[in-house]
Protein backbone atom coordinates (compact mmCIF):
# COMPACT_ATOMS: atom_id res chain seq x y z
CA UNK A 1 0.00 0.00 0.00
CA UNK A 2 1.21 3.48 -0.85
CA UNK A 3 0.82 5.82 2.09
CA UNK A 4 0.65 9.58 1.38
CA UNK A 5 3.16 9.37 -1.42
CA UNK A 6 5.56 7.08 0.41
CA UNK A 7 8.10 5.44 -1.84
CA UNK A 8 7.84 1.73 -2.52
CA UNK A 9 10.17 -0.16 -4.81
CA UNK A 10 7.80 0.40 -7.70
CA UNK A 11 7.51 4.12 -7.02
CA UNK A 12 10.91 5.30 -5.86
CA UNK A 13 11.55 8.77 -7.21
CA UNK A 14 14.09 9.03 -9.96
CA UNK A 15 17.53 10.00 -8.81
CA UNK A 16 18.38 13.42 -10.25
CA UNK A 17 21.67 14.14 -11.99
CA UNK A 18 22.70 16.41 -9.13
CA UNK A 19 22.09 13.69 -6.54
CA UNK A 20 24.01 11.10 -8.55
CA UNK A 21 26.88 13.52 -9.09
CA UNK A 22 27.04 14.46 -5.42
CA UNK A 23 26.97 10.79 -4.45
CA UNK A 24 29.75 9.95 -6.90
CA UNK A 25 31.93 12.73 -5.44
CA UNK A 26 31.34 11.44 -1.90
CA UNK A 27 32.23 7.92 -3.00
CA UNK A 28 35.36 9.04 -4.84
CA UNK A 29 36.61 11.07 -1.87
CA UNK A 30 35.80 8.24 0.53
CA UNK A 31 37.68 5.70 -1.56
CA UNK A 32 40.59 8.11 -1.99
CA UNK A 33 40.75 8.33 1.80
CA UNK A 34 40.89 4.52 1.95
CA UNK A 35 37.66 4.17 3.91
CA UNK A 36 35.00 1.52 3.47
CA UNK A 37 31.37 2.60 3.66
CA UNK A 38 31.13 1.12 7.14
CA UNK A 39 34.28 2.95 8.33
CA UNK A 40 33.12 6.21 6.78
CA UNK A 41 29.67 5.73 8.30
CA UNK A 42 31.20 5.34 11.76
CA UNK A 43 33.14 8.60 11.36
CA UNK A 44 30.17 10.64 10.15
CA UNK A 45 27.85 8.82 12.57
CA UNK A 46 25.44 7.57 9.91
CA UNK A 47 24.74 3.94 9.01
CA UNK A 48 26.53 2.32 6.09
CA UNK A 49 23.10 1.94 4.50
CA UNK A 50 22.61 5.70 4.60
CA UNK A 51 26.07 6.24 3.14
CA UNK A 52 25.24 3.83 0.32
CA UNK A 53 21.93 5.58 -0.39
CA UNK A 54 23.67 8.96 -0.64
CA UNK A 55 26.47 7.63 -2.84
CA UNK A 56 24.01 5.96 -5.19
CA UNK A 57 21.95 9.16 -5.49
CA UNK A 58 18.89 7.67 -3.82
CA UNK A 59 18.84 9.95 -0.79
CA UNK A 60 19.06 13.68 -0.28
CA UNK A 61 21.84 14.17 2.31
CA UNK A 62 20.85 16.29 5.27
CA UNK A 63 23.09 19.22 6.34
CA UNK A 64 24.58 17.21 9.22
CA UNK A 65 25.79 14.51 6.83
CA UNK A 66 27.37 17.12 4.54
CA UNK A 67 29.21 18.87 7.38
CA UNK A 68 30.53 15.66 8.91
CA UNK A 69 31.55 14.32 5.50
CA UNK A 70 33.48 17.53 4.83
CA UNK A 71 35.38 17.16 8.10
CA UNK A 72 36.25 13.52 7.42
CA UNK A 73 37.18 14.03 3.76
CA UNK A 74 39.52 17.00 3.99
CA UNK A 75 37.41 20.13 4.47
CA UNK A 76 37.83 21.22 0.85
CA UNK A 77 34.43 22.87 0.73
CA UNK A 78 33.51 20.90 -2.38
CA UNK A 79 30.69 18.98 -0.72
CA UNK A 80 29.20 22.09 0.87
CA UNK A 81 29.11 23.86 -2.49
CA UNK A 82 27.73 20.82 -4.30
CA UNK A 83 25.03 20.34 -1.68
CA UNK A 84 23.64 23.78 -2.53
CA UNK A 85 22.75 22.55 -6.01
CA UNK A 86 21.01 19.33 -5.06
CA UNK A 87 17.49 18.86 -6.35
CA UNK A 88 14.88 16.35 -5.27
CA UNK A 89 12.51 16.04 -2.38
CA UNK A 90 13.54 12.79 -0.66
CA UNK A 91 11.20 10.00 0.26
CA UNK A 92 8.35 11.05 -2.01
CA UNK A 93 7.14 9.08 -4.98
CA UNK A 94 7.25 10.85 -8.34
CA UNK A 95 3.46 10.95 -8.67
CA UNK A 96 3.08 12.63 -5.25
CA UNK A 97 5.58 15.46 -5.65
CA UNK A 98 3.28 17.85 -7.52
CA UNK A 99 0.62 17.43 -4.83
CA UNK A 100 3.24 17.89 -2.09
CA UNK A 101 4.28 21.18 -3.69
CA UNK A 102 0.66 22.36 -3.77
CA UNK A 103 0.31 21.47 -0.08
CA UNK A 104 3.03 23.94 0.90
CA UNK A 105 0.99 26.96 -0.23
CA UNK A 106 -2.60 25.71 0.13
CA UNK A 107 -5.09 27.85 2.04
CA UNK A 108 -7.33 24.83 2.74
CA UNK A 109 -6.44 21.15 2.85
CA UNK A 110 -9.07 18.50 3.55
CA UNK A 111 -8.41 14.77 3.93
CA UNK A 112 -10.71 11.76 4.15
CA UNK A 113 -8.98 8.49 5.06
CA UNK A 114 -10.43 5.02 5.59
CA UNK A 115 -7.27 2.87 5.46
CA UNK A 116 -4.91 4.32 8.04
CA UNK A 117 -3.97 7.51 9.88
CA UNK A 118 -2.95 10.05 7.19
CA UNK A 119 0.67 11.07 6.97
CA UNK A 120 0.18 14.57 8.36
CA UNK A 121 -1.13 13.09 11.63
CA UNK A 122 1.19 10.11 12.07
CA UNK A 123 3.69 9.68 14.90
CA UNK A 124 7.20 8.58 14.02
CA UNK A 125 6.64 5.13 15.55
CA UNK A 126 3.40 4.66 13.59
CA UNK A 127 4.98 5.81 10.32
CA UNK A 128 8.04 3.61 10.75
CA UNK A 129 5.75 0.62 11.41
CA UNK A 130 4.11 1.25 8.04
CA UNK A 131 7.46 1.67 6.29
CA UNK A 132 8.94 -1.48 7.84
CA UNK A 133 5.97 -3.54 6.70
CA UNK A 134 5.97 -2.44 3.08
CA UNK A 135 6.40 -5.18 0.48
CA UNK A 136 8.81 -5.64 -1.16
CA UNK A 137 10.83 -4.64 1.93
CA UNK A 138 12.62 -1.28 2.12
CA UNK A 139 16.21 -0.90 3.26
CA UNK A 140 17.22 1.30 6.20
CA UNK A 141 18.12 4.22 3.96
CA UNK A 142 14.75 4.20 2.22
CA UNK A 143 12.90 4.04 5.53
CA UNK A 144 14.92 6.93 6.92
CA UNK A 145 14.33 9.02 3.78
CA UNK A 146 10.60 8.39 3.99
CA UNK A 147 10.41 9.46 7.62
CA UNK A 148 12.46 12.62 6.95
CA UNK A 149 10.08 13.54 4.12
CA UNK A 150 7.01 12.82 6.23
CA UNK A 151 8.28 14.81 9.21
CA UNK A 152 8.98 17.75 6.90
CA UNK A 153 5.41 17.64 5.57
CA UNK A 154 3.98 17.50 9.08
CA UNK A 155 5.52 20.87 9.89
CA UNK A 156 2.85 22.40 7.64
CA UNK A 157 0.29 22.02 10.43
CA UNK A 158 2.20 24.37 12.72
CA UNK A 159 4.09 26.52 10.23
CA UNK A 160 0.96 27.49 8.26
CA UNK A 161 -1.47 28.66 10.97
CA UNK A 162 -3.60 30.48 8.37
CA UNK A 163 -4.21 27.28 6.41
CA UNK A 164 -7.37 25.40 7.37
CA UNK A 165 -6.74 21.66 7.76
CA UNK A 166 -9.66 19.25 8.01
CA UNK A 167 -9.57 15.49 8.53
CA UNK A 168 -12.36 12.92 8.45
CA UNK A 169 -11.05 9.61 9.75
CA UNK A 170 -12.81 6.27 9.98
CA UNK A 171 -13.12 4.96 13.52
CA UNK A 172 -11.67 1.68 12.29
CA UNK A 173 -8.22 3.14 11.57
CA UNK A 174 -7.83 3.67 15.32
CA UNK A 175 -9.30 0.29 16.27
CA UNK A 176 -6.74 -1.55 14.13
CA UNK A 177 -3.97 -0.73 16.66
CA UNK A 178 -1.24 -0.66 14.02
CA UNK A 179 2.12 -1.12 15.70
CA UNK A 180 0.68 -2.43 18.96
CA UNK A 181 -0.74 -0.89 22.11
CA UNK A 182 2.11 1.48 22.96
CA UNK A 183 2.27 2.88 19.44
CA UNK A 184 -1.53 3.27 19.45
CA UNK A 185 -1.54 5.08 22.82
CA UNK A 186 1.06 7.56 21.56
CA UNK A 187 -0.93 7.97 18.36
CA UNK A 188 -4.10 8.89 20.26
CA UNK A 189 -2.17 11.39 22.38
CA UNK A 190 -0.60 12.93 19.27
CA UNK A 191 -3.86 13.24 17.34
CA UNK A 192 -5.62 14.76 20.35
CA UNK A 193 -2.77 17.26 20.70
CA UNK A 194 -2.95 18.22 17.02
CA UNK A 195 -6.71 18.64 17.33
CA UNK A 196 -6.11 21.50 19.77
CA UNK A 197 -4.57 23.65 17.01
CA UNK A 198 -6.96 26.38 15.89
CA UNK A 199 -6.41 25.64 12.22
CA UNK A 200 -7.08 21.88 12.49
CA UNK A 201 -10.45 20.10 12.59
CA UNK A 202 -10.65 16.35 13.14
CA UNK A 203 -13.86 14.37 12.76
CA UNK A 204 -14.43 10.64 13.20
CA UNK A 205 -16.72 8.64 10.95
CA UNK A 206 -18.36 6.05 13.25
CA UNK A 207 -18.14 2.35 12.48
CA UNK A 208 -21.92 2.04 12.25
CA UNK A 209 -23.28 4.45 9.68
CA UNK A 210 -26.44 3.91 7.65
CA UNK A 211 -25.32 6.20 4.81
CA UNK A 212 -21.78 7.13 3.80
CA UNK A 213 -20.71 9.42 0.93
CA UNK A 214 -17.11 8.24 0.94
CA UNK A 215 -17.42 4.58 0.04
CA UNK A 216 -15.42 5.09 -3.15
CA UNK A 217 -12.25 5.55 -1.10
CA UNK A 218 -9.88 8.13 0.41
CA UNK A 219 -9.38 11.60 -1.02
CA UNK A 220 -7.57 14.86 -0.43
CA UNK A 221 -8.80 18.29 -1.49
CA UNK A 222 -7.04 21.65 -1.46
CA UNK A 223 -7.44 25.26 -2.53
CA UNK A 224 -4.53 27.40 -3.68
CA UNK A 225 -3.98 31.10 -2.82
CA UNK A 226 -5.39 32.03 -6.25
CA UNK A 227 -8.52 29.98 -5.42
CA UNK A 228 -7.85 27.08 -7.75
CA UNK A 229 -9.02 23.71 -6.44
CA UNK A 230 -7.35 20.33 -6.83
CA UNK A 231 -7.95 16.80 -5.59
CA UNK A 232 -5.67 13.84 -5.03
CA UNK A 233 -6.61 10.15 -4.83
CA UNK A 234 -4.12 7.40 -4.04
CA UNK A 235 -4.07 3.64 -4.49
CA UNK A 236 -1.66 0.74 -4.79
CA UNK A 237 1.66 2.15 -6.08
CA UNK A 238 -0.07 5.04 -7.81
CA UNK A 239 -1.67 8.40 -7.23
CA UNK A 240 -3.83 10.73 -9.30
CA UNK A 241 -3.71 14.51 -9.17
CA UNK A 242 -7.10 15.81 -10.34
CA UNK A 243 -7.51 19.29 -11.81
CA UNK A 244 -10.74 18.80 -13.78
CA UNK A 245 -13.17 21.29 -12.13
CA UNK A 246 -16.15 18.98 -12.62
CA UNK A 247 -14.44 16.03 -10.92
CA UNK A 248 -13.04 18.21 -8.11
CA UNK A 249 -16.50 19.70 -7.55
CA UNK A 250 -18.02 16.22 -7.31
CA UNK A 251 -15.42 15.16 -4.74
CA UNK A 252 -16.02 18.35 -2.76
CA UNK A 253 -19.73 17.54 -2.61
CA UNK A 254 -18.92 14.08 -1.28
CA UNK A 255 -16.58 15.50 1.34
CA UNK A 256 -19.18 18.07 2.40
CA UNK A 257 -21.74 15.31 2.82
CA UNK A 258 -19.28 13.26 4.90
CA UNK A 259 -18.75 16.22 7.22
CA UNK A 260 -22.44 16.07 8.05
CA UNK A 261 -22.38 12.27 8.39
CA UNK A 262 -19.34 12.12 10.67
CA UNK A 263 -19.44 12.90 14.38
CA UNK A 264 -19.21 16.58 15.32
CA UNK A 265 -15.85 17.99 16.35
CA UNK A 266 -16.75 17.79 20.03
CA UNK A 267 -18.19 14.27 19.78
CA UNK A 268 -15.20 13.12 17.74
CA UNK A 269 -12.71 14.29 20.36
CA UNK A 270 -14.84 12.78 23.11
CA UNK A 271 -14.82 9.43 21.31
CA UNK A 272 -11.06 9.53 20.79
CA UNK A 273 -10.53 10.33 24.46
CA UNK A 274 -12.72 7.41 25.50
CA UNK A 275 -10.93 5.06 23.11
CA UNK A 276 -7.57 6.24 24.48
CA UNK A 277 -8.73 5.66 28.03
CA UNK A 278 -9.84 2.12 27.21
CA UNK A 279 -6.36 1.03 26.07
Amino acid sequence: MVVDGAVGTGGEPESSDSLRTFGAVVQALREHAGLSREEFGERVRFSKHTVASVELGRRMPDPTFVERAEEVLGNTGALRKAAGHLARQPGLAAWFRQWARLETTAITLYTYECRLIPGLLQTEAYARTLFRNQLPPLDDGQIEAQWVARAARQRLLRERPNTAFGFILEEGVFLRRTGGLEVTRDLFDHVLEIAELRNVEIQVMPQERKTHAGLDGPMQLLETPDNRRFAYCEGQESGQLIADPKVVSMLQMRYARMRSQALTLEDSLSLLQRMRGAL
